[in-house]
């Protein structure tokens, strides 16, 4: 009976079968996972990064092939060297500003009771889109005090602690033998002491008088070195009456300084309306006359506030908008590098005898500054790309002031200049600012987590 020999396989060669086998399995598993979020990261990523690059060296038809031709009018282009400009503003003010504040607010809140109520109202404003922060920011910086909260602020400190006319727009009215000049109402003649000189006026809007306006009336009778009138708002609601004379419904102006000037030039003498519009100036030379004018504060528009969004300011406006959207962000990260800090190197150095600025400078903010270096290079990255607020923010006028890599490029491109191969080379512009930023921050999470 024959056997059958069998030869064994050697116990290396075995596990080489079986690694061998497993490794391809393994390469199998991970290109099944990888593999769809490679393809989107290609399609979405990869290819618009190189189409772009290719399309930067064409012109706006795609057509012609015109090499470094838009790159060179990228940084020969006054709106392009603006919109540099402001970025670069944008990346020294705005990271550090919040960064800082960030910084403030999550070491003075941590010692407070009621902290995670502020740290919730400080980051409230991360929830809002940043169009509508940039909405509500254009309504709060409003020009008109009627309409902005910023302005009406300051024109009601402005009243509180100055003197604000109440009848803008005053004119004399015709006939009245008064004349106007560089806003000054005054006689058109001079007038001896002992006379009434009334200041008829119109061009006053009813909205702009008192609640509690009394009707004009008659002013005493003058002395010997004594001038009266009355000023008062020829006009009476509804139509009616007499042109320069005193009547029921004709209102009194209170408030109004009236001068009487001398032939020099000089004041001699003044006095305020009261109740009516009457005045009495007194102590006047009898041999002298004088012209009787209403001076031309009187009648001044008054305190208006700021044009906030004029040229000058708007920058300022757009990235205080930013701060107040991105503070909380700053606070909530540095808090939690804070919540995480060992508070016993603290507490030895306050036992050792330092202050709570000592402490601060040569322990929490060294420890802290990890959190620091990244919260600072993400606020980078995304100044860079700022595009919402400034885009909505600015109103037309001040729109190229205001303007940044991102506006441009999208105006360039879409906005009515339909220039796809300037617009192409404007959005290589911003990846290459933007690549050492990402760069570092992917560094810094690689060092944190090999420790």
């Amino acid at each position: 009976m024959s056997r059958t020999l069998t030869v064994p396989v050697p116990i290396r060669d075995r596990e080489r079968t079986l690694r061998g086998g497993g490794s391809a399995r393994r390469w199998l598993v991970v290109a099944s996972f990888l593999g769809p979020g490679l393809v989107v990261l290609g399609a979405l990523v990869v290819y618009p990064i190189v189409y772009t690059v290719v399309r930067s060296f064409f012109d706006k038809s795609g057509t012609a092939f015109v090499g470094w031709q838009n790159y060179v009018t990228m940084f020969t282009n006054d709106t392009t060297f603006t919109a540099i400009r402001n970025n670069l503003m944008w990346v020294v003010v705005a990271p550090v500003t919040v960064t800082i504040i960030g910084l403030i607010f999550a070491v003075l809140v941590d010692k407070l009771g009621w902290k995670t109520a502020f740290r919730l109202i400080v980051f409230m404003p991360m929830a809002i889109s940043m169009l509508a922060a940039g909405v509500i920011f254009r309504g709060m910086f409003q020009e008109s005090p009627q309409l902005g909260v910023v302005n009406a602020a300051i024109v009601g400190v402005q009243s509180l602690f100055g003197e604000q006319s109440s009848y803008p727009g005053a004119k004399p009215r015709d006939g009245a033998g008064l004349a106007a000049e560089s806003g000054i109402i005054a006689t058109a003649e001079p007038v001896a002491p002992g006379s009434v000189q009334n200041f008829p006026l119109t061009g006053i809007r009813q909205s702009a008088l008192p609640e509690d306006a009394a009707d004009a009336r008659t002013a005493a009778e003058p002395g010997g070195t004594e001038i009266s009138g009355t000023v008062f708002l020829d006009v009476i609601r509804g139509g009616g009456g007499t042109d320069g004379e005193i009547e029921a419904g004709k209102k009194g102006l209170a408030g109004v300084r009236v001068d009487a000037v001398a032939e020099d030039g000089s004041i001699h003498g003044y006095a305020t309306t009261g109740a009516g519009g009457a005045f009495t100036i007194e102590g006047l030379d009898a041999g002298e006359q004088y012209r009787v004018a209403l001076p031309a504060a009187n009648f001044d528009a008054g305190a208006q506030g700021v044009s906030w969004l004029s040229a000058s300011f708007i920058n300022v406006v757009v990235i205080l908008a930013y701060v107040w959207i991105w503070a909380g962000f700053a606070m909530v990260m540095i808090a939690s590098g804070l919540s995480a800090m060992d508070r016993s190197l603290q507490e030895a150095a306050r036992t050792d005898g330092a202050n709570e600025w000592q402490v601060f400078t040569r322990i929490t903010a060294p420890l802290l500054a990890p959190v620091l270096v990244v919260v600072f290079v993400t606020l980078i990255i995304n100044v860079l790309k700022i595009f919402d607020l400034v885009y909505v923010i600015p109103p037309g006028a001040s729109k190229p002031a205001a303007n940044v890599i991102a506006v441009e490029m999208w105006t360039v491109s879409f906005g009515g200049g339909s220039n796809q191969g300037l617009g192409s080379a404007l959005a290589i512009l911003l990846l290459v600012l933007v690549l050492p930023s990402m760069i570092i921050n992917v560094r810094r999470f690689r060092e944190e987590r090999s420790r």
